[in-house]
């Protein structure tokens, strides 16, 4: 029987700590999502929606990027997925009447977990200049005030049209057209935060921003390595995917700051001998302290090229550019040098190597391990070479996997939603709307932030996510965001990003993937894009929260209407009413979506092309794949302080906080904790259970401090620690980015620990 939300903050003073599991899924997560899907849905709503997920007449999970296989399980989801669907599928409501309970200021004090307990809102909400707490709005009057807003700045360049990686294809597309026809590309996005730095290693080195690989291509590989990646809490599904790989016979080498326990065993709850014994993952777990991945893939490069007859003389030859500078770069690298960066062993280093020689086949994966560094964009052409040098760039079982964390993420940028447009992209949606839009870069996530604290921008509009939650620096990005005339924020449920404001705000509240959306023209679907580049639809099968919600693809085409007028030509009304208008137009804008709607139709849906995987053609600058050698770097800590990451919990989804355990890290009942290595924090004087505040350190001599931390002795490699986010994203300097990407290097944070 679903349970009432929260009336008060659960209380984290003292969490539990008992040593952390080694072994992830299994019975006891069949027994948590039961307990968290029954809470919010009730059982017979649980069993109605969760059999819906990810299956071809069903919705796409709102949680990770995971791909699904031809072939559906029953039960085609993860403990993860199913809390994601349930606190979107929750029978709690958040009605006006909630809202005047509970001022602004009341719900500033609230925890991210409190405000997501509440449930789905039911109505448009608005905050008046001066107000103190949000009143219910007609969807008429909330796009009249957005209108006011907009046409009165001085110039389209004052507003920001944020993206959350939920938003579905045609609403990302509709979104980024009516912000270019308004005459902007500020387009900033959640890509900004994560793999940006993924985007642009792999746009320079093989000509597209995306993965190369398939599911097919991970059960068919001789070896995968898993890089600054945890699959068991971020990507459950992964690890079926390894598992399947392992029993065709692949080695798996992770390379991770802490053990984690969906590497070390995965008991798959889909079979009763995968829940009682598992499958061990692991092949050679490489315990690197953070920063040190570029050292590590250079090295291995050097001992490639070396290696008599272990690269691929006629993929290089033919196939890449600047192999020369490659090998003299790598012939200086040296190996204490690389002990020291990584924290590894030579006998360690030498048995990934052997691994390497031994896989004719091997795909590298990775996530924000490596992403959120300064040097973020040359680890990551490090691992290009690493497969360039071998030949594992189109052909089967072997490639690139970089693995996104939110459902759509990938598909937005595909749509368009990018502050750097290529200009093919705008001339063939100037050719299809007649339209002229802006050629001018627009700003990013962290370069947005900096815009609003200095003035030059003045409207924040949000489809989707947890702005003030996702971003680093809070006490600097929040002061931003109140410096705003309006702030507007497209939401299922409550999150931080409504309790700080502009002036004025609004919320419009919206469907979710597991409502039904019904339109004037009938029953309609939207699209995704995977982490794997398959594109396929979702419908969602619930009746929806509210009567007063409106989808996504309506509330843009609304807002374009009240805001340009008369004067544009693009038909809104007739994208809300169907849109299957909108995938036509996407078809004629948007290369590999040809006959996009027949295509959505079919059951599996479709795969867009990739040139390197399927063609071994890479469209760079030289026309071949290119090798890089940047110089080495890796993060120099000072005597008595540590290198933090900011990470999730297994309660958590980016930003939205399930629950106040982290199970296989063995805490119970609170977030507030730092993860420090025995050793180190023997030589710091902190003890088991003592409570510490983080500070952080930067160039810019600012004091940036998160208060109360308890310590944890646990296993992380040394000199490192780690630490929940978004509770420790206010230690973040907003300039600490990563060179060419911009994403914020919220794995790479100096911090001393100062007594609480």
């Amino acid at each position: 029987m679903a349970t009432k939300p929260p009336t008060g903050d659960p209380v984290q003073d003292a969490p539990q700590v008992t040593p952390p599991k080694q072994a992830a899924a299994g019975l006891p997560a069949i027994g948590h999502t039961l307990r968290i899907a029954g809470a919010q849905m009730g059982l017979a709503r649980t069993a109605r929606t969760l059999l819906k997920v990810n299956q071809k007449d069903g919705f796409d999970c709102p949680g990770c990027a995971w791909p699904e296989g031809d072939k559906r399980h029953t039960a085609e989801f993860c403990e993860n997925g199913a809390k994601a669907v349930a606190e979107e599928a929750t029978l709690r409501r958040v009605t006006p009447e909630f809202f005047a309970a509970h001022p602004l200021a009341d719900l500033a004090t609230r925890s991210g977990y409190w405000l997501g307990q509440q449930g789905r809102i039911t109505e448009p909400m608005y905050l008046p200049e001066g107000g103190d707490r949000y009143e219910a709005i007609s969807w008429e009057r909330a796009f009249a005030v957005i209108a006011e807003e907009l046409t009165a700045l001085g110039s389209p360049d004052e507003a920001l049209f944020y993206t959350s990686g939920r938003t579905s294809n045609e609403a990302a597309f509709l979104f980024q057209l009516f912000a270019r026809e308004f005459g902007t590309n500020n387009l900033p996005d959640c890509s900004n935060m994560c793999h940006e730095s993924s985007g642009s290693a792999l746009t320079e080195t093989i000509g597209i921003g995306k993965g190369s690989v398939s599911l097919e291509d991970l059960h068919q590989a001789d070896l995968i390595i898993v890089a600054g990646q945890n699959p068991g809490t971020n990507h459950p599904r992964m690890l079926s995917a390894l598992e399947q790989a392992k029993a065709a016979g692949a080695k798996i080498i992770s390379v991770n700051p802490l053990p984690e326990a969906g590497m070390e065993r995965f008991k798959n709850p889909q079979t009763p001998l995968g829940m009682l014994r598992g499958t061990a993952l692991n092949d050679l777990f490489l315990q690197i302290r953070i920063g040190g991945d570029q050292a590590l893939f250079r090295l291995l490069n050097k001992l490639v090229i070396e290696t008599e007859g272990a690269t691929d003389e006629d993929f290089i030859r033919e196939h890449t550019h600047g192999y020369e500078e490659l090998a003299a770069a790598a012939k200086e690298a040296d190996w204490d040098e690389t002990l020291t960066a990584t924290g590894l062993t030579r006998p360690e280093i030498e048995r990934a190597l052997a691994m390497i020689l031994a896989s004719k086949r091997t795909i590298v994966c990775w996530a924000m391990g490596l992403t959120q560094h300064k040097h973020a964009v040359a680890t990551i052409r490090e691992v290009v070479n690493l497969l360039l040098l071998r030949g594992n760039i189109g052909r089967p079982g072997a490639g690139v996997c970089p693995v996104r964390g939110h459902s759509n993420v990938q598909g937005d940028r595909t749509m368009g939603i990018f502050e750097r447009p290529a200009p093919a992209f705008l001339d063939a949606l100037d050719k299809e709307f007649r339209i002229t839009s802006p050629r001018g870069h627009g700003y990013d996530v962290v370069r947005s932030i900096e815009a609003m604290r200095d003035g030059r921008a003045k409207v924040l509009f949000a489809m989707g996510g947890n702005f003030v939650g996702a971003t680093p620096d809070t006490d600097v990005t929040e002061a931003a965001i109140r410096r705003t005339a309006l702030t507007v924020h497209v939401s299922t449920k409550l999150n931080r990003s409504h309790a700080v404001t502009g002036r004025r705000a609004l919320i419009l509240p919206t469907l979710g993937r597991t409502d039904k959306d019904v339109q004037a023209s009938g029953k309609q679907f939207v699209t995704v894009e995977d982490s794997m580049g398959m594109v396929h639809a979702s419908r969602g099968n619930l009746a929806p929260a509210s009567p007063h919600l409106l989808s996504e693809p309506a509330i843009v085409a609304r807002m374009a209407r009240a805001v340009l007028g008369a004067a544009s030509a693009t038909p809104w009304e007739q994208f809300e009413r169907d849109y299957a208008t909108i995938r036509e137009r996407i078809s004629r804008v948007v290369p590999g979506f040809e006959d996009f709607n027949a295509r959505a139709a079919r059951p599996e849906g479709f795969r867009l092309p990739h040139a390197p995987r399927d063609e071994r053609r890479f469209p760079t600058r030289t026309g071949k794949a290119n090798f890089t050698a940047a110089p080495v770097e890796y993060p120099r800590v000072p005597q008595g302080r540590l290198l933090l990451q900011t990470l999730r919990s297994h309660d958590q989804y980016n930003t939205t906080i399930y629950g106040l355990d982290d199970r296989y890290r063995g805490i119970t009942g609170g977030r507030r904790i730092v993860m420090v290595n025995p050793a180190d924090a023997a030589e710091l004087g902190l003890a088991d259970g003592s409570y510490t505040d983080l500070v952080s350190e930067w160039r810019d001599g600012v004091e940036r401090r998160a208060p109360g931390f308890r310590v944890v002795h646990y296993p992380t490699a040394r000199g490192c620690a780690a630490a929940y986010y978004p509770e420790t994203n206010v230690l973040v300097p907003l300039d600490s980015t990563a060179d060419t990407s911009n994403t914020p290097a919220s794995k790479s944070v100096v911090v001393r620990f100062e007594p609480a």
